[in-house]
């Protein structure tokens, strides 16, 4: 893969369903003032992860499938098995929100797909599934430049939206939607209900990451992990706020999703909704392509280092891990499925897929904060040790923070997730007769099963709504 096909994939990845939902769900919550910190703090800890996966991929070369051979290498077996199962069933929820996103756009001109989870919706979106399926299987490389010209596609009706807004600009209504003063809670209140959401759309920003062993040089995965998330970032700062400068904050709060389509209909009439629609249906579509190749690599990668079952490591004459992508898309059948009996499936999908994601992403900063405070690998330009040291450090604080922003709920949700999957880890210690557990990983399986069982009472007893 060249470089502006590694840069297509994290910007593929990152712009999906997220970017054209950001209207409504920052009013929601917030005013312009609470927005703008939310992505400078957003911005701040996202690119400091962005630079640690760039350190990484200089100084690690050989570990060469991401996100969760960083935290095997720095924690052990049984950490880096969650962090790997972790990612890939963070990334499977993520593909299920897309699905959704897609039929509630549909819902827009045809009642019969409501909010995404009516029952003609989930049967199209099987459907969809499966056809997706077969195009994988036709190559990863075929795939990887269908998601290049996606990737272009995709970024034209983000780009007009913002031009036209711009245009329509009010300074009056923007100033008096700066503050949110007719929300509740205080902007420290208000910038943490954001944070979740903030994720969810930097997700993906490791997508050069899982694919740097199809790299043709290294040093391209780090150039497009950072080319690629100043660029998006800059897009979704910008679809954020300028909605507040056409409509009062209140009546974008009130609008359903794709909230960005509703905007441009205000502004410029109903063929605005038809464009973002159809532009959002390409992005959302270009994002599952990508995300599916990222699942399938991730449960191959996995497997191919023995933390997974040997059959994830089986591939087709194309060079497809087929037994990965099988496995992959039989869970996003089933969670597309669940979706009929959630409330709000897009912004459940949403946030349990941020939760789920943010623990292999505190492993791969304190890993790049670890072989920093070692010096490992720093006898080759060792005055960068104490700059790499500072990153990692506030890459690691972001994460954790977004853990305790997100809340409670969302965390012992993921443990109801995680749990099940160590299932999976004894399979794989089993097939090479190794010994399962260490003493600190059955503390890790226990906090796991503890967290999962909360989660289980809170769902029953309903304290989690889903």
């Amino acid at each position: 893969m060249s470089r502006p096909q590694l840069m297509a994939m994290v910007v593929g990845s990152m712009v999906g369903a997220g970017i054209f939902s950001l209207p409504r769900t920052f009013a929601s919550a917030t005013g312009p003032i609470g927005a703008v910190i939310a992505w400078a703090i957003a911005g701040t800890g996202m690119y400091m992860l962005a630079r640690v996966f760039q350190v990484l991929a200089e100084r690690k070369p050989h570990l060469d499938a991401g996100v969760f051979a960083y935290a095997k290498a720095g924690f052990g077996d049984y950490p880096g098995f969650l962090s790997a199962f972790g990612y890939w069933m963070g990334s499977c929820i993520g593909n299920v929100s897309y699905w959704v996103l897609i039929k509630s756009t549909l819902g827009i001109f045809f009642p019969v797909f409501g909010d995404g989870n009516t029952v003609v919706a989930i049967l199209l979106a099987s459907v969809s599934i499966w056809l997706f399926h077969i195009l994988i299987l036709r190559g990863v490389q075929q795939a990887a430049f269908i998601n290049t010209v996606v990737t272009v596609a995709k970024i034209i009706p983000i780009l007009v939206f913002i031009v036209l807004l711009v245009v329509g600009f009010r300074m009056d209504l923007f100033r008096a939607n700066l503050y949110g003063t007719d929300l509740t809670g205080g902007i420290l209140a208000q910038v943490r209900s954001t944070m979740l959401v903030t994720v969810f759309v930097f997700i993906g920003i490791e997508g050069a990451s899982v694919y740097s062993r199809y790299a043709r040089e290294r040093s391209d995965v780090g150039v497009a992990t950072i080319t690629g998330f100043v660029g998006v970032t800059a897009l979704m700062v910008l679809v954020t706020l300028l909605p507040y400068a056409v409509l009062p904050r209140a009546d974008i709060a009130g609008m359903r999703q794709p909230s960005m389509a509703q905007v441009l209909e205000s502004v410029v009439g109903p063929w605005g909704s038809v464009f973002v629609s159809a532009g959002l249906i390409i992005s959302v579509l270009g994002a599952y392509l990508a995300w599916s190749l990222i699942c399938a690599e991730v449960g191959f990668a996995a497997a191919r280092s023995k933390d997974m079952p040997a059959l994830f490591a089986r591939e087709n004459r194309n060079k497809v891990p087929v037994a990965a992508l099988w496995a992959t898309n039989i869970i996003v059948q089933l969670l597309v499925i669940s979706t009929y009996w959630s409330n709000d499936a897009f912004a459940l999908m949403l946030n349990l897929t941020s939760s789920v994601n943010l623990i292999p992403y505190a492993l791969v900063a304190a890993y790049g904060f670890m072989i920093a405070r070692r010096g490992e690998t720093y006898e080759l330009r060792p005055a960068e040790r104490g700059r790499d040291i500072a990153i990692a450090a506030v890459a690691l604080v972001y994460t954790l923070f977004m853990m305790w922003a997100g809340g409670v709920r969302y965390i012992v949700l993921s443990a109801v997730l995680y749990a099940p999957g160590t299932l999976l880890y004894l399979w794989a210690r089993r097939e090479r007769g190794e010994a399962v557990f260490r003493p600190t990983d059955w503390l890790i399986l226990a906090v796991l099963v503890a967290g999962a069982l909360a989660g289980l009472h809170g769902l029953v007893t309903g304290w989690i709504q889903l």
